[in-house]
């Protein structure tokens, strides 16, 4: 058996690049890899040709929750009616992105989704924005792989992000900042690289567009609101003379998402979230260079990030934040979700899971979106809680609804097995990787067995301890981190 297991792990290099954009590597995965060619042939793949990877099992989720599909107008009139409110929508919302991550073949894809999601945030919590933020979540997943000049047009002008900051009610006559002003911050130059005569004529620019709140919510262009006069902002200079200053505003979100200071911001957080920490500054700069001459095309810069020796020695430097932690531990589990039937289904409880764990996917309140740095999730009451749905998990006791755990049958053969060599399997199968000799040292604390004790079907591991067993391997470095 071992040798078999053997013969399927990836090398630690490619285990390396694809936990990185991935949600943790299961027997699929790991097949996928294989097929394509090794991991950097899987990786080109995956950023070129998603498509090529068939995700009808991700994919179909989203008809588990119905909502996700109804028009802005439809879900206030329903939350006017105390049908269904809009924070149960957006819990819908937060379920179908888990359980996608969980089936998904596609993880690249779903990774730098949720990284541009998360950078040009709109939380989805508010009793406005809701209505529209399943339909920018699409949006953002579009272009997630594209050019950042589109992405930005597009969710600039998307009427959840126009609700969320103050921009959908904007006039010439009283221009609201607040979008301006997180244009410039979070989502292109970065702090400290603009003045407040930038941040002003940025509104007066985003002036016009308009969102019909609390009656249609359509989206609309209303050429009286908006500010006509020459404008500056940092080297951009626009005489803003029609009354229609649609043709202004793409003029400025392109000269923005082409700027310097957006090519080293914006590849200073992908190289925070997808190599370490403190990511050295002679990197950010390659990246920089290679995003600005590609014309703000996302996938060269990935594929330059991926290429780094910085990359390359930052195996396990990073932390899953909550919602991934959630997600790989379903996947290392391989529990399998049916469609919820009720309230109390573990489908439902997933998102709570992640809520316990510190967050839920884009629920960050503030316009700065969910941080990709270790420090915020590396708490001692993280540490506890991950820790708490470990074990809940390993022994199949909660969440079970709608659920299925494998049994310790999948693990421990009918024939005795050495302790030891039974953590290398349960490592192999969870984690990918070969049990090192601390990994069957803290199994060994946590479950009470000798590493060179025989293990059997009768054994009381089998019979009622192996959830402690499990709870350790999920409770390591080699799981929590990536």
């Amino acid at each position: 058996m071992a040798r078999n297991r053997q013969a399927a792990l990836l090398t630690p290099a490619q285990r390396h690049l694809v936990t990185r954009f991935g949600y943790g590597v299961d027997a699929t995965q790991a097949a996928d890899v294989r097929r394509a060619g090794g991991a950097q042939a899987w990786f080109e793949q995956q950023l070129t040709r998603p498509g090529s990877f068939p995700d009808r099992d991700a994919e179909q989720v989203r008809r588990w929750w119905p909502d996700l599909e109804r028009k802005p107008a439809d879900l206030w009139k329903r939350q006017l009616a105390e049908v269904r409110g809009g924070w149960q929508v957006m819990e819908d919302y937060g379920r179908w992105l888990l359980v996608r991550r969980i089936r998904t073949r596609r993880p690249v894809l779903e990774k730098m989704t949720e990284f541009w999601e998360a950078m040009l945030h709109v939380p989805v919590s508010g009793d406005a924005h809701f209505t529209w933020r399943v339909d920018y979540g699409d949006t953002v997943r579009r272009h997630a792989l594209g050019r950042f000049d589109q992405l930005l047009a597009e969710t600039t002008t998307h009427p959840a992000m126009l609700i969320f900051l103050s921009a959908a009610t904007s006039t010439k006559r009283a221009p609201n900042e607040n979008l301006g002003r997180e244009l410039l911050e979070l989502h292109t130059l970065g702090t400290g690289n603009y003045d407040e005569d930038d941040v002003k004529a940025s509104a007066r620019i985003l002036t016009g567009h308009h969102v019909d709140l609390w009656e249609t919510w359509a989206a609309s262009y209303v050429e009286d609101d908006h500010w006509t006069g020459p404008v500056q902002v940092k080297g951009f200079r626009h005489e803003n003379g029609k009354k229609d200053g649609r043709e202004v505003t793409r003029a400025y979100l392109r000269y923005l998402a082409h700027h310097p200071l957006t090519a080293h911001h914006l590849c200073e957080r992908l190289a925070t979230k997808f190599v370490r920490d403190d990511p050295p500054q002679s990197l950010v700069r390659r990246l920089a260079k290679v995003y600005l001459k590609n014309d703000t095309a996302i996938v060269p810069v990935l594929r330059a990030l991926v290429a780094s020796k910085e990359f390359r020695s930052s195996a396990g430097q990073k932390l899953r934040d909550p919602s991934e932690d959630v997600v790989a531990t379903y996947r290392a589990l391989g529990v399998r979700l049916d469609r919820p039937r009720g309230a109390d289904s573990g489908v439902h409880a997933i998102l709570w899971q992640a809520s316990g764990l510190g967050l839920a996917p884009h629920a960050w309140p503030r316009p700065d979106g969910t941080p990709v740095r270790n420090d915020v999730w590396a708490s001692p009451s993280r540490a506890l809680g991950s820790m708490e749905m470990h074990w809940s998990m390993a022994g199949g006791w909660w969440p079970t609804a709608d659920l299925h755990y494998r049994k310790p049958s999948a693990w421990v053969p009918s024939k005795p097995i050495r302790f030891a060599d039974l953590v290398d399997e349960v490592s192999r199968d969870l984690l990918h990787r070969p049990a090192t000799g601390r990994l069957v040292t803290t199994a060994s604390l946590a479950t009470g067995c000798r590493a060179k004790e025989r293990i059997d079907r009768d054994h009381g591991l089998y019979q009622w301890g192996f959830p402690r067993l499990l709870a350790a391997v999920l409770d390591s470095p080699d799981h929590l981190a990536c």
